[in-house]
Protein backbone atom coordinates (compact mmCIF):
# COMPACT_ATOMS: atom_id res chain seq x y z
CA UNK A 1 0.00 0.00 0.00
CA UNK A 2 1.06 3.67 -0.47
CA UNK A 3 2.70 5.49 2.38
CA UNK A 4 2.46 8.58 0.01
CA UNK A 5 0.27 11.31 2.22
CA UNK A 6 -2.49 13.24 0.42
CA UNK A 7 -1.76 16.89 0.54
CA UNK A 8 -3.38 18.82 -1.94
CA UNK A 9 -2.30 22.27 -3.27
CA UNK A 10 -5.36 23.79 -5.00
CA UNK A 11 -8.93 23.31 -5.02
CA UNK A 12 -8.60 21.87 -8.29
CA UNK A 13 -6.88 18.81 -7.21
CA UNK A 14 -8.45 17.65 -4.40
CA UNK A 15 -11.57 18.01 -6.59
CA UNK A 16 -9.86 16.39 -9.15
CA UNK A 17 -9.21 13.68 -6.83
CA UNK A 18 -12.98 13.35 -5.04
CA UNK A 19 -13.95 12.85 -8.93
CA UNK A 20 -11.18 10.77 -10.04
CA UNK A 21 -11.65 8.33 -6.99
CA UNK A 22 -15.53 8.17 -6.65
CA UNK A 23 -15.45 9.47 -2.85
CA UNK A 24 -18.87 9.90 -1.98
CA UNK A 25 -18.53 11.59 1.50
CA UNK A 26 -15.47 14.38 2.43
CA UNK A 27 -15.03 13.90 6.78
CA UNK A 28 -14.47 17.24 8.50
CA UNK A 29 -11.96 16.57 11.47
CA UNK A 30 -11.34 18.83 13.81
CA UNK A 31 -10.01 17.89 17.21
CA UNK A 32 -11.47 19.16 21.11
CA UNK A 33 -9.32 20.26 24.01
CA UNK A 34 -9.16 16.53 25.40
CA UNK A 35 -7.88 15.56 22.51
CA UNK A 36 -10.88 13.36 21.21
CA UNK A 37 -10.98 13.66 17.22
CA UNK A 38 -14.33 14.88 15.87
CA UNK A 39 -15.85 14.51 12.49
CA UNK A 40 -18.83 15.53 10.35
CA UNK A 41 -19.58 13.94 7.35
CA UNK A 42 -20.30 16.02 3.83
CA UNK A 43 -21.84 14.20 0.54
CA UNK A 44 -19.46 14.85 -1.81
CA UNK A 45 -22.34 16.78 -3.63
CA UNK A 46 -22.47 19.24 -0.68
CA UNK A 47 -18.90 19.88 -0.64
CA UNK A 48 -18.15 22.73 -3.35
CA UNK A 49 -15.74 25.72 -3.98
CA UNK A 50 -17.66 27.63 -1.57
CA UNK A 51 -17.83 25.12 1.33
CA UNK A 52 -13.80 23.75 0.68
CA UNK A 53 -12.95 27.62 0.96
CA UNK A 54 -15.16 28.71 3.84
CA UNK A 55 -16.12 25.86 5.49
CA UNK A 56 -19.51 24.82 7.50
CA UNK A 57 -20.95 25.60 10.45
CA UNK A 58 -21.32 23.67 13.75
CA UNK A 59 -22.51 23.59 17.09
CA UNK A 60 -19.57 24.52 19.40
CA UNK A 61 -21.51 24.43 22.39
CA UNK A 62 -22.07 20.77 22.15
CA UNK A 63 -18.16 20.32 22.55
CA UNK A 64 -16.53 20.03 25.91
CA UNK A 65 -14.63 23.44 26.89
CA UNK A 66 -15.65 25.55 23.99
CA UNK A 67 -18.74 27.70 23.64
CA UNK A 68 -21.61 28.73 25.44
CA UNK A 69 -24.94 27.76 23.66
CA UNK A 70 -25.81 31.74 23.39
CA UNK A 71 -22.87 31.73 21.01
CA UNK A 72 -22.70 28.25 19.52
CA UNK A 73 -22.19 28.64 15.99
CA UNK A 74 -18.37 27.75 14.92
CA UNK A 75 -17.17 27.19 11.68
CA UNK A 76 -15.12 24.09 10.49
CA UNK A 77 -12.39 25.22 7.63
CA UNK A 78 -10.85 22.20 5.47
CA UNK A 79 -6.91 22.33 5.73
CA UNK A 80 -6.61 20.81 2.20
CA UNK A 81 -2.90 20.22 3.10
CA UNK A 82 -3.76 17.16 5.26
CA UNK A 83 -6.24 14.50 4.30
CA UNK A 84 -6.37 10.51 4.08
CA UNK A 85 -8.52 8.23 2.91
CA UNK A 86 -10.39 6.24 5.17
CA UNK A 87 -10.28 2.57 5.22
CA UNK A 88 -13.12 1.71 7.87
CA UNK A 89 -15.71 3.14 5.83
CA UNK A 90 -18.39 1.30 3.82
CA UNK A 91 -18.61 4.56 1.11
CA UNK A 92 -15.73 6.07 -0.17
CA UNK A 93 -14.56 8.46 2.36
CA UNK A 94 -12.16 11.62 1.90
CA UNK A 95 -10.95 12.19 5.76
CA UNK A 96 -9.81 16.09 5.45
CA UNK A 97 -7.86 17.57 8.78
CA UNK A 98 -9.64 21.21 9.63
CA UNK A 99 -9.34 24.19 11.68
CA UNK A 100 -11.49 26.08 13.94
CA UNK A 101 -12.79 29.64 13.22
CA UNK A 102 -15.35 31.77 15.15
CA UNK A 103 -17.72 33.21 12.13
CA UNK A 104 -17.95 36.84 14.00
CA UNK A 105 -15.18 37.60 13.34
CA UNK A 106 -13.58 34.96 10.71
CA UNK A 107 -10.28 34.36 12.80
CA UNK A 108 -9.08 31.76 13.88
CA UNK A 109 -10.60 29.98 17.39
CA UNK A 110 -8.00 30.37 20.15
CA UNK A 111 -9.07 27.03 21.94
CA UNK A 112 -8.17 25.05 18.68
CA UNK A 113 -5.91 22.52 19.42
CA UNK A 114 -4.39 22.38 15.50
CA UNK A 115 -4.16 26.48 15.83
CA UNK A 116 -2.11 26.25 18.96
CA UNK A 117 0.39 23.69 17.63
CA UNK A 118 0.71 25.65 14.29
CA UNK A 119 1.30 28.88 16.47
CA UNK A 120 4.30 27.18 18.39
CA UNK A 121 5.62 26.60 14.97
CA UNK A 122 5.07 29.74 14.04
CA UNK A 123 6.37 31.79 17.05
CA UNK A 124 9.58 29.40 17.09
CA UNK A 125 10.24 30.37 13.71
CA UNK A 126 9.26 34.32 14.45
CA UNK A 127 12.24 34.18 17.24
CA UNK A 128 15.14 32.83 14.65
CA UNK A 129 16.05 29.82 17.95
CA UNK A 130 15.46 27.34 15.18
CA UNK A 131 13.01 27.13 11.69
CA UNK A 132 12.52 23.67 12.43
CA UNK A 133 11.10 21.54 15.86
CA UNK A 134 10.76 18.11 14.95
CA UNK A 135 8.96 15.22 17.15
CA UNK A 136 8.91 11.21 17.25
CA UNK A 137 5.93 10.66 19.41
CA UNK A 138 6.30 6.34 20.50
CA UNK A 139 2.43 5.81 22.38
CA UNK A 140 1.96 2.75 23.50
CA UNK A 141 -1.44 0.79 24.10
CA UNK A 142 -3.31 -2.07 24.98
CA UNK A 143 -5.22 -4.61 23.18
CA UNK A 144 -8.31 -6.65 25.05
CA UNK A 145 -10.71 -9.05 24.37
CA UNK A 146 -13.44 -7.71 27.10
CA UNK A 147 -14.26 -4.58 28.72
CA UNK A 148 -16.82 -4.02 31.27
CA UNK A 149 -16.93 -0.35 32.96
CA UNK A 150 -19.79 0.33 35.98
CA UNK A 151 -19.83 3.53 37.65
CA UNK A 152 -23.42 2.88 38.54
CA UNK A 153 -23.82 4.73 42.19
CA UNK A 154 -24.77 1.26 44.13
CA UNK A 155 -21.99 -0.87 41.82
CA UNK A 156 -18.56 0.64 41.07
CA UNK A 157 -15.68 -1.06 38.93
CA UNK A 158 -14.08 -2.66 36.19
CA UNK A 159 -13.24 -6.02 34.56
CA UNK A 160 -11.10 -6.38 31.69
CA UNK A 161 -9.88 -9.95 29.79
CA UNK A 162 -6.97 -10.81 27.57
CA UNK A 163 -6.04 -13.56 26.38
CA UNK A 164 -2.72 -12.61 27.05
CA UNK A 165 -3.08 -12.12 30.49
CA UNK A 166 -1.39 -14.78 32.91
CA UNK A 167 -4.41 -14.91 34.67
CA UNK A 168 -6.02 -16.93 31.99
CA UNK A 169 -3.60 -19.84 32.17
CA UNK A 170 -6.09 -22.49 33.59
CA UNK A 171 -9.11 -21.14 31.81
CA UNK A 172 -10.75 -23.46 29.83
CA UNK A 173 -11.00 -22.66 25.90
CA UNK A 174 -13.74 -23.60 23.47
CA UNK A 175 -10.30 -24.28 21.07
CA UNK A 176 -8.43 -25.26 24.01
CA UNK A 177 -5.80 -23.21 26.20
CA UNK A 178 -2.55 -23.27 24.48
CA UNK A 179 -0.76 -22.13 27.10
CA UNK A 180 1.48 -19.68 25.25
CA UNK A 181 1.41 -15.85 26.72
CA UNK A 182 3.85 -13.42 28.09
CA UNK A 183 3.95 -13.12 32.25
CA UNK A 184 3.74 -9.97 34.36
CA UNK A 185 6.56 -7.67 32.75
CA UNK A 186 7.67 -10.33 30.20
CA UNK A 187 6.17 -9.13 26.87
CA UNK A 188 8.77 -7.07 25.66
CA UNK A 189 9.86 -8.73 22.21
CA UNK A 190 8.95 -11.63 22.47
CA UNK A 191 8.59 -14.39 19.47
CA UNK A 192 4.92 -15.87 17.95
CA UNK A 193 3.40 -17.52 19.41
CA UNK A 194 3.59 -15.58 22.83
CA UNK A 195 3.20 -12.33 21.14
CA UNK A 196 -0.26 -13.25 19.77
CA UNK A 197 -0.86 -9.74 18.24
CA UNK A 198 1.75 -9.28 15.82
CA UNK A 199 -0.45 -10.22 12.93
CA UNK A 200 -2.97 -7.56 13.84
CA UNK A 201 -0.31 -5.18 14.77
CA UNK A 202 1.17 -5.45 11.00
CA UNK A 203 -2.13 -4.72 9.52
CA UNK A 204 -2.47 -2.02 11.74
CA UNK A 205 0.24 -1.05 10.25
CA UNK A 206 -0.51 -1.50 6.46
CA UNK A 207 -3.68 0.45 7.33
CA UNK A 208 -1.57 3.84 8.54
CA UNK A 209 0.32 3.47 5.37
CA UNK A 210 -2.70 3.39 3.22
CA UNK A 211 -3.81 6.47 5.14
CA UNK A 212 -0.28 8.36 4.47
CA UNK A 213 1.95 7.69 7.39
CA UNK A 214 5.44 6.66 7.38
CA UNK A 215 6.13 3.77 9.94
CA UNK A 216 9.18 2.26 11.11
CA UNK A 217 8.19 -0.87 13.42
CA UNK A 218 6.32 -2.77 15.44
CA UNK A 219 6.61 -4.83 18.43
CA UNK A 220 5.13 -6.14 21.47
CA UNK A 221 5.46 -3.86 24.46
CA UNK A 222 5.97 -5.42 28.21
CA UNK A 223 2.90 -6.25 29.45
CA UNK A 224 0.34 -8.69 28.08
CA UNK A 225 -1.57 -7.19 25.72
CA UNK A 226 0.77 -3.68 25.53
CA UNK A 227 1.94 -2.87 22.35
CA UNK A 228 3.73 0.24 20.02
CA UNK A 229 3.97 0.73 16.54
CA UNK A 230 6.87 3.06 15.40
CA UNK A 231 5.81 6.22 13.72
CA UNK A 232 8.48 8.09 11.66
CA UNK A 233 8.75 11.65 13.37
CA UNK A 234 8.04 14.70 11.28
CA UNK A 235 7.49 18.29 12.06
CA UNK A 236 4.93 19.38 15.59
CA UNK A 237 2.16 19.71 13.85
CA UNK A 238 2.50 17.13 11.11
CA UNK A 239 3.23 14.37 14.18
CA UNK A 240 -0.10 15.85 15.97
CA UNK A 241 -1.88 15.07 12.88
CA UNK A 242 -0.15 11.74 12.49
CA UNK A 243 -1.05 10.67 16.06
CA UNK A 244 -5.13 11.21 15.34
CA UNK A 245 -4.45 8.94 12.73
CA UNK A 246 -2.65 6.18 14.51
CA UNK A 247 -4.90 6.27 17.37
CA UNK A 248 -7.67 6.03 15.06
CA UNK A 249 -6.18 3.42 13.16
CA UNK A 250 -5.54 1.50 16.38
CA UNK A 251 -8.59 1.47 17.65
CA UNK A 252 -10.66 0.53 14.09
CA UNK A 253 -8.48 -2.42 13.30
CA UNK A 254 -8.38 -3.89 16.94
CA UNK A 255 -12.44 -3.35 16.55
CA UNK A 256 -12.53 -5.44 13.23
CA UNK A 257 -10.79 -7.96 14.77
CA UNK A 258 -13.41 -8.47 17.84
CA UNK A 259 -10.89 -6.73 20.41
CA UNK A 260 -10.69 -3.26 21.46
CA UNK A 261 -7.71 -0.55 21.83
CA UNK A 262 -7.26 1.47 24.87
CA UNK A 263 -4.23 4.41 25.23
CA UNK A 264 -5.64 5.11 29.10
CA UNK A 265 -2.09 4.99 30.67
CA UNK A 266 -2.26 2.67 33.68
CA UNK A 267 -5.51 0.27 32.52
CA UNK A 268 -3.87 -2.64 34.67
CA UNK A 269 -2.28 -2.37 38.29
CA UNK A 270 1.25 -4.04 38.81
CA UNK A 271 2.20 -4.01 34.99
CA UNK A 272 4.21 -1.41 32.85
CA UNK A 273 1.56 1.38 31.61
CA UNK A 274 1.34 3.32 28.45
CA UNK A 275 3.62 6.12 27.87
CA UNK A 276 4.05 8.59 24.99
CA UNK A 277 7.71 9.01 24.63
CA UNK A 278 8.33 12.20 22.72
CA UNK A 279 11.77 12.30 20.47
CA UNK A 280 12.53 16.21 19.96
CA UNK A 281 14.94 18.28 18.19
CA UNK A 282 15.83 21.48 16.61
CA UNK A 283 16.90 22.73 13.52
CA UNK A 284 17.81 25.82 11.91
CA UNK A 285 18.94 26.37 8.50
CA UNK A 286 19.16 22.98 7.65
CA UNK A 287 21.58 21.77 10.42
CA UNK A 288 20.86 19.98 13.73
CA UNK A 289 20.89 22.46 16.75
CA UNK A 290 21.04 19.74 18.91
CA UNK A 291 24.14 18.10 17.84
CA UNK A 292 27.62 19.19 19.88
CA UNK A 293 30.61 17.77 22.12
CA UNK A 294 29.08 19.20 26.24
CA UNK A 295 27.30 15.78 26.80
CA UNK A 296 26.48 12.41 25.15
CA UNK A 297 27.14 14.40 21.70
CA UNK A 298 24.51 17.17 22.44
CA UNK A 299 25.42 20.80 22.19
CA UNK A 300 24.78 23.49 24.90
CA UNK A 301 21.56 24.58 22.93
CA UNK A 302 20.04 20.96 23.52
CA UNK A 303 21.09 21.35 27.07
CA UNK A 304 19.38 24.44 27.85
CA UNK A 305 16.09 23.04 25.65
CA UNK A 306 15.95 20.37 28.44
CA UNK A 307 16.65 22.93 30.94
CA UNK A 308 13.42 24.48 29.89
CA UNK A 309 11.67 20.88 30.00
CA UNK A 310 13.03 20.36 33.69
CA UNK A 311 11.97 23.98 34.87
CA UNK A 312 8.64 23.79 33.49
CA UNK A 313 7.63 20.21 34.06
CA UNK A 314 5.04 20.40 36.73
CA UNK A 315 3.29 22.54 34.74
CA UNK A 316 3.65 20.35 31.26
CA UNK A 317 2.12 17.54 33.53
CA UNK A 318 -1.36 19.41 33.00
CA UNK A 319 -0.79 18.52 29.05
CA UNK A 320 1.53 15.64 28.56
CA UNK A 321 -0.39 13.93 31.33
CA UNK A 322 -3.90 15.16 31.72
CA UNK A 323 -5.58 12.01 33.20
CA UNK A 324 -6.03 11.13 36.63
CA UNK A 325 -4.88 7.70 36.21
CA UNK A 326 -1.50 9.30 34.36
CA UNK A 327 -0.62 9.28 37.90
CA UNK A 328 -0.65 5.55 38.70
CA UNK A 329 1.54 4.96 35.97
CA UNK A 330 4.33 7.72 37.26
CA UNK A 331 5.61 5.81 40.13
CA UNK A 332 8.66 3.76 40.42
CA UNK A 333 9.81 0.53 39.04
CA UNK A 334 7.63 0.68 35.50
CA UNK A 335 9.97 2.13 33.35
CA UNK A 336 7.90 5.38 33.92
CA UNK A 337 9.87 8.31 34.91
CA UNK A 338 9.54 9.92 38.56
CA UNK A 339 12.42 12.38 38.39
CA UNK A 340 13.68 15.13 36.67
CA UNK A 341 16.91 14.12 35.48
CA UNK A 342 18.48 13.64 32.59
CA UNK A 343 21.22 10.93 31.28
CA UNK A 344 22.34 8.79 28.33
CA UNK A 345 20.55 5.71 27.49
CA UNK A 346 19.06 5.76 30.99
CA UNK A 347 14.91 4.65 30.58
CA UNK A 348 14.93 5.86 34.34
CA UNK A 349 15.37 9.95 33.67
CA UNK A 350 12.17 11.46 32.58
CA UNK A 351 15.27 13.09 29.34
CA UNK A 352 16.96 10.36 27.58
CA UNK A 353 19.61 10.75 25.70
CA UNK A 354 19.45 7.67 22.65
CA UNK A 355 22.49 6.80 21.57
CA UNK A 356 22.74 8.77 17.36
CA UNK A 357 25.23 7.14 14.95
CA UNK A 358 25.26 11.02 13.31
CA UNK A 359 24.65 14.20 14.20
CA UNK A 360 21.36 14.72 12.32
CA UNK A 361 20.12 11.66 14.94
CA UNK A 362 21.14 13.60 18.19
CA UNK A 363 17.96 13.85 19.48
CA UNK A 364 16.13 14.18 23.36
CA UNK A 365 13.53 11.66 24.06
CA UNK A 366 11.11 12.94 26.58
CA UNK A 367 9.94 9.66 28.99
CA UNK A 368 7.33 11.16 30.63
CA UNK A 369 4.25 11.91 28.48
CA UNK A 370 1.34 9.45 27.91
CA UNK A 371 -0.94 8.71 24.93
CA UNK A 372 -4.52 10.36 26.72
CA UNK A 373 -2.45 13.76 26.14
CA UNK A 374 -3.63 15.89 23.35
CA UNK A 375 -0.64 16.07 21.29
CA UNK A 376 -1.27 19.24 19.48
CA UNK A 377 -1.46 20.68 23.38
CA UNK A 378 0.93 18.88 24.60
CA UNK A 379 3.72 19.27 21.88
CA UNK A 380 2.98 22.72 21.68
CA UNK A 381 3.33 23.25 25.43
CA UNK A 382 6.66 20.70 25.39
CA UNK A 383 8.21 23.18 22.39
CA UNK A 384 7.39 26.35 24.16
CA UNK A 385 9.55 25.22 27.19
CA UNK A 386 12.37 24.07 25.41
CA UNK A 387 12.65 27.48 24.13
CA UNK A 388 12.48 29.27 27.06
CA UNK A 389 14.92 27.07 28.05
CA UNK A 390 17.32 28.30 25.06
CA UNK A 391 16.08 32.09 25.45
CA UNK A 392 17.10 31.90 29.11
CA UNK A 393 19.90 29.82 28.78
CA UNK A 394 18.28 27.42 31.79
CA UNK A 395 20.74 24.60 32.36
CA UNK A 396 19.89 21.48 33.68
CA UNK A 397 22.36 20.82 35.94
CA UNK A 398 24.95 17.36 35.69
CA UNK A 399 23.33 14.51 33.93
CA UNK A 400 22.51 11.79 36.48
CA UNK A 401 23.89 8.48 34.92
CA UNK A 402 22.75 5.90 37.74
CA UNK A 403 19.35 4.05 38.18
CA UNK A 404 17.12 6.67 39.53
CA UNK A 405 14.79 3.87 40.98
CA UNK A 406 17.40 2.75 43.32
CA UNK A 407 19.45 6.08 44.55
CA UNK A 408 18.99 6.58 48.49
CA UNK A 409 16.46 8.75 49.82
CA UNK A 410 18.50 11.45 50.45
CA UNK A 411 20.36 11.56 46.85
CA UNK A 412 16.27 11.46 45.77
CA UNK A 413 15.79 14.38 47.72
CA UNK A 414 17.97 16.52 46.06
CA UNK A 415 16.38 16.36 42.54
CA UNK A 416 13.04 17.70 41.53
CA UNK A 417 10.05 15.27 40.78
CA UNK A 418 7.57 15.28 38.37
CA UNK A 419 3.63 16.54 39.78
CA UNK A 420 1.96 13.51 41.61
CA UNK A 421 -1.50 14.53 40.65
CA UNK A 422 -3.34 15.57 38.55
CA UNK A 423 -4.22 18.46 40.91
CA UNK A 424 -1.03 18.95 41.41
CA UNK A 425 -0.43 19.31 37.67
CA UNK A 426 -3.25 22.08 37.21
CA UNK A 427 -2.09 24.10 40.42
CA UNK A 428 1.77 24.12 38.80
CA UNK A 429 0.16 25.35 35.22
CA UNK A 430 -1.63 28.26 37.51
CA UNK A 431 1.68 29.46 38.56
CA UNK A 432 3.88 28.69 36.01
CA UNK A 433 1.67 29.80 32.19
CA UNK A 434 3.71 32.78 31.25
CA UNK A 435 5.89 30.34 28.94
CA UNK A 436 3.18 29.49 27.32
CA UNK A 437 1.69 32.72 26.26
CA UNK A 438 4.92 33.92 24.66
CA UNK A 439 3.79 35.08 20.80
CA UNK A 440 -0.04 34.50 22.31
CA UNK A 441 0.60 30.59 21.87
CA UNK A 442 -1.82 29.63 24.49
CA UNK A 443 -4.04 32.55 25.00
CA UNK A 444 -5.24 33.30 29.36
CA UNK A 445 -8.47 32.20 27.81
CA UNK A 446 -7.46 28.62 26.47
CA UNK A 447 -5.46 28.09 29.34
CA UNK A 448 -8.41 28.84 31.57
CA UNK A 449 -10.80 26.76 29.68
CA UNK A 450 -8.71 23.85 30.00
CA UNK A 451 -8.27 24.12 33.34
CA UNK A 452 -11.61 24.48 34.10
CA UNK A 453 -12.46 21.40 31.83
CA UNK A 454 -9.72 19.29 34.15
CA UNK A 455 -11.27 20.23 37.42
CA UNK A 456 -14.34 18.99 36.23
CA UNK A 457 -13.05 15.31 35.52
CA UNK A 458 -11.33 15.94 38.95
CA UNK A 459 -14.77 16.50 40.69
CA UNK A 460 -16.04 13.57 38.88
CA UNK A 461 -12.83 11.21 40.42
CA UNK A 462 -13.00 12.56 43.93
CA UNK A 463 -16.54 11.71 43.95
CA UNK A 464 -16.69 8.08 43.07
CA UNK A 465 -16.30 5.73 46.11
CA UNK A 466 -13.51 3.74 45.03
CA UNK A 467 -13.94 -0.38 45.61
CA UNK A 468 -10.85 -0.54 47.45
CA UNK A 469 -12.13 1.83 50.06
CA UNK A 470 -14.97 -1.13 51.04
CA UNK A 471 -11.85 -3.63 51.39
CA UNK A 472 -9.61 -1.40 53.95
CA UNK A 473 -12.60 0.12 55.26
CA UNK A 474 -15.74 -1.64 55.24
CA UNK A 475 -15.36 -3.41 58.69
CA UNK A 476 -13.64 -0.68 60.55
Amino acid sequence: MSSSPLKFKTQTELFKFIDENNIEFVDLNFTDLRGQWQHTALHASAFDNNTAENGVYFDGSSIAGWKSIDESDMLLVPDIRKACLDPFTAQATLKVFCDVKDPKTNAPYSRDPRLIARAAEHYMRETGMADAAYFGPEAEFFIFEDVKIDTAPHRTGFQIDSEEGDYNSGRAYDTGNMGHRPGIKGGYLPESPLDSLSDMRAEMVSVMRSMGLSLEKHHHEVAPGQCEIGVTYSTLLDSADNMQIYKYAVRNVANSYGKTATFMPKPVAGDNGSGMHCHQSLWKAGKPLFAGDVYAGLSENALYYIGGIIKHAKALNAFTNPATNSYRRLVPGYEAPVLLAYSEGNRSAACRIPRAPTPAGKRVEIRFPDPSANPYLAFAAMLMAGLDGLENKIHPGNAIDKNLYALPEKDVAAIPSLSSSLQEALEALRADQDFLKKGSVFTQDTIDAYITLKEEELDRYKNVIHPVEYKMYYSS
